[in-house]
């Protein structure tokens, strides 16, 4: 008997989300595993009047997020979450972290039975108490099987199709197997491993050393300082990893999801920007969001505040350094002039 096609649901409609649906819509009308229409929830907007969701599902294209990319016509843009992830056999999670918990709770007792997900969402949770990685959030409140999806990946850069390379953590090789069905292409190279807490702990983590990469720019120091940089906050990331996971292989580090994405995010990110914007200005995290991302948030600040809640819980701020500098530097009022001192 035939397996039946397996729907997709995208929850999540921003830079990285429109970029990915433009993969996975292509993916779903290719292969016939997946049903043709994939529904993308899209936090209701008006953009010059007209409603965000109209304009993708008119203009195949999202307008504020992705501007000039555009989507498959088989992606349908839906505002409401429930309506969107109806009767979804695979839900992708692609949204800030900060909206994973109370998305997940309005999501209770309409999944289907049987259905799994897959996090591409980079970063970690310890607003519940404890320090939470955001595939466990999602498996706890919904119960179900969640792999992970992290890596070199610029949205903007995927959206155009140049070649990368990304990690897919997966406990399941069945589900894995769909999953890379799903994501893979010529120019977005998948691997699958089982250690995904390696993958989504490298994915969160590399953010705070991108901060600190960012800082060395605005300071004005060169290659040989950030590089060092790097190094010593890769150090901390697998530190971290295998102090507080189980099952962790030096080899995931070696992916895309560790030292690629590492070293992509501190030349090339956001957090990298507007931290060398914050040493170069003055200007606070918050202002600098406010004026640079166009509505967005930074991943980096924020996991390294909630990394430091777990690390001065348990008194091991010394033990990372580059973590707690960082920390201090964004939230603490400490010169960012003091940052390689306190390696």
């Amino acid at each position: 008997m035939a397996t039946a096609a397996k729907k997709v649901a995208i929850i999540g409609s921003g830079n990285w989300g429109s970029s990915i649906s433009k993969i996975i819509g292509n993916n779903a009308k290719k292969f016939d595993l997946f049903h043709d229409e994939v529904r993308m929830w899209v936090y209701e907007e008006l953009i010059d009047g007209k409603k965000l969701t109209e304009l993708i599902n008119t203009q195949h294209e999202n307008v504020k997020y992705l501007p000039g990319i555009t989507l498959p016509e088989n992606v349908t843009a839906v505002p409401d979450l429930i309506e969107a992830t109806k009767d979804a056999d695979i839900l992708v999670f692609v949204l800030p972290h900060q909206f994973v918990i109370k998305t997940c709770e309005q999501l209770k007792g309409h999944v289907k039975p049987g259905a799994f997900a897959i996090s591409l969402i980079k970063g970690v949770d310890a607003s519940h108490g404890g320090l939470q990685l955001v595939s466990r959030i999602i498996y706890k409140a919904l119960d179900i099987d969640v792999s992970v999806l992290m890596g070199a990946n610029i949205a903007g850069e995927v959206a155009k199709e140049e070649f990368c390379e990304t990690t897919i953590g997966a406990r399941s090789e069945e589900n894995g197997r769909y999953l890379y069905k799903l994501f893979s292409t010529p120019y977005f190279r998948v691997t699958v491993v089982s250690d995904c807490a390696s993958v989504e702990v490298c994915g969160a983590l590399k953010n705070i050393v991108a901060v600190g990469a960012g800082i060395c720019d605005g300071l004005g120091f060169g290659s040989n300082t950030k590089a060092a940089v790097i190094r010593i906050g890769m150090m901390e990331m697998l530190k971290f990893a295998r102090m507080f996971y189980k099952g962790v292989e030096m080899s995931t580090f070696l992916e895309s999801c560790g030292v690629a994405d590492l070293i992509t995010t501190c030349f090339g990110g956001r957090n990298r920007k507007v931290a060398e914007a914050m040493v170069r200005t003055g200007k606070s995290i918050d202002v600098l969001e406010a004026e640079m991302l166009n509505g967005q948030k930074l991943q980096g600040p924020e996991c390294a505040k909630e990394v430091h809640v777990l690390l001065k819980e348990k008194n091991m701020e010394k033990e990372f350094p580059m973590f707690t500098a960082i920390y201090q530097i964004c939230y603490e009022g400490v010169p960012s002039s003091q940052f390689l001192s306190k390696l």
